[in-house]
């Protein structure tokens, strides 16, 4: 998109009233939206943005400008810029841009900018046909999105170091509003990959849009769930979302070095139960929050945070390495060019363990079943969260019982860690856009089913032992 030589100029005007380190950040990014709402596909959209992000770094400090315009005056222009924003001696470097290669390749069996819009309305209305089908009294609003993005970059540093990448990422999303006399619920279920329309044959609409509504239809007999503390399975195939809030956030390596995580200083100390090991892999293959680089050009990889219990690692990007003497390890992430980089998650999860998920169930005499998790909120600084439980059930002398909504898990993330009694050998992916310093980003998260000794859930029904 730009040519290398024009990229050691922009590179060397940004550096020219001295700087530790610069990059440009250069984007072509193509997407597609399709939306139904009410039986009707109320949109089809389609749009390219383009741009660049140069910034310089000085110590502590940071300079970031972005723009749209690729000419070469236009760039140059915000070099000049940034460079304003630094003052001292500029330093004698030589610049040879060295293509770096990743540690992984990723395949797109089909690409989504190569298919028809028709197609795509073709998923949207399959999807709202299936979840209507699923009960058409009850069923009373039904809304689909598809989208699909394909983003080209281009990255280059002052270290010499230059990266062609292109993200493919394919998504869809239903949700289904159930209604009988008074009673209203909603049903949501959502995949998505870094993978290209080839998704939608792994994950058929018509099987997404089911889901989705039978858990809406289920929800409307679902007695009130009960209050109070007991033990709770967490199913594999509830997601990540708990991992991701009540641990991942605080494991980034600014919140930590801001001492607003509360794993702040405990690297080497036990932070988890034994069995639980928690790993952020962006290098694995498929999954939504996977890349094969991050938005600075590090070669995406596996970093285990907590180790058997132990915390092991945070999550970095180059400043924040770089304020520790360390390298980055693959977290540099941005919505886009007109972003600067923060350290960020990929594909965050549990490890999974050895015992069969069903057995956990059996061994938990009463408690709480979560098959699937709803949104919530977390203080990064205390580890405190509450969840709203999308789809849960209760345990009966070790048997699934009847389905309960209503139900919320409260507790304290590093205190639920130690207490996690048994983990599953199974392990369950969702995805989602994660917002942070008013940018989102693509992730996904899971973990193994686990049974947690206690927590405190909250609801509406008969109060259990407190």
């Amino acid at each position: 998109m730009v040519d290398e030589q024009l990229l050691k100029e922009v590179l060397d005007l940004a550096l020219s009233s001295g700087g530790d380190f610069a990059d440009v950040f250069v984007e072509h990014r193509q997407s597609t939206g399709v939306g139904l709402e009410g039986g009707k596909v109320e949109r089809v959209h389609s749009g390219i943005d383009m741009g660049a992000g140069i910034r310089v770094l000085n110590g502590d400090s940071t300079a970031y400008a972005y723009t749209n315009d690729l000419s070469k005056e236009g760039l140059l222009e915000a070099a000049r810029i940034v460079s304003h924003a630094s003052r001292g001696e500029k330093k004698d470097y030589h610049l040879d841009l060295r293509r770096v290669r990743p540690l992984v390749d990723f395949a797109v069996v089909e690409r989504p900018d190569a298919v028809k819009a028709e197609r795509k309305v073709e998923v949207v209305q399959a999807a709202d046909r299936a979840a209507r089908a699923v009960d058409v009294e009850k069923i009373k609003q039904v809304m689909v999105a598809y989208g699909d993005v394909v983003q080209k970059v281009v990255i280059a540093n002052s270290a010499g170091e230059y990266v062609e990448d292109e993200r493919i990422r394919t998504r869809l999303m239903v949700q289904v509003v159930a209604a009988e006399g008074s009673t209203i619920q909603t049903g949501y279920e959502a995949v998505g990959g870094l993978a290209g329309f080839e998704l939608l044959e792994r994950y058929s609409p018509a099987t997404v849009a089911e889901v989705a509504a039978r858990r809406a239809v289920e929800m409307l007999k679902a007695k009130e769930a009960p209050s109070g503390k007991m033990p709770v399975v967490m199913a594999g195939e509830a997601g990540g979302t708990m991992v991701h809030e009540a641990c991942g956030h605080g494991l980034e390596a600014d919140l930590v070095q801001k001492k607003l995580s509360v794993y702040a200083g405990k690297k080497g100390q036990k932070v988890a139960a034994d069995i639980v090991t928690v790993i952020d892999d962006a290098s694995m293959a498929g999954h939504y929050g996977s890349y094969r680089f991050d938005d600075e050009g590090v070669p995406a990889r596996k970093v285990t945070l907590i180790e058997n219990g132990e915390l092991t690692d945070y999550m970095y990007d180059r400043l924040t390495a770089s304020r520790e003497g360390r390298m980055s390890n693959g977290h540099g992430r941005r919505e886009s060019y007109q972003h600067k980089p923060i350290p960020r998650m990929g594909n965050t999860y549990i490890a999974p363990g050895k015992m069969d998920p069903e057995k956990i169930i059996r061994e938990v005499k009463n408690g709480l079943l979560v098959k699937k998790m709803g949104g919530g909120q977390v203080n990064t600084t205390t580890g405190d969260f509450v969840f709203d439980v999308a789809e849960g059930y209760l345990i009966q002398d070790g048997e699934v019982g009847p389905m309960v909504r209503g139900a919320t898990l409260t507790g304290n993330g590093p205190e639920v860690l130690r207490i996690v009694e048994m983990i599953g050998r199974d392990l369950g992916f969702t995805i989602g856009t994660c917002g942070k310093d008013g940018q989102g980003v693509p992730v996904s998260d899971a973990q193994p089913t686990m049974a947690i000794k206690e927590l405190v859930v909250g609801g509406t029904g008969k109060i259990r032992r407190l």
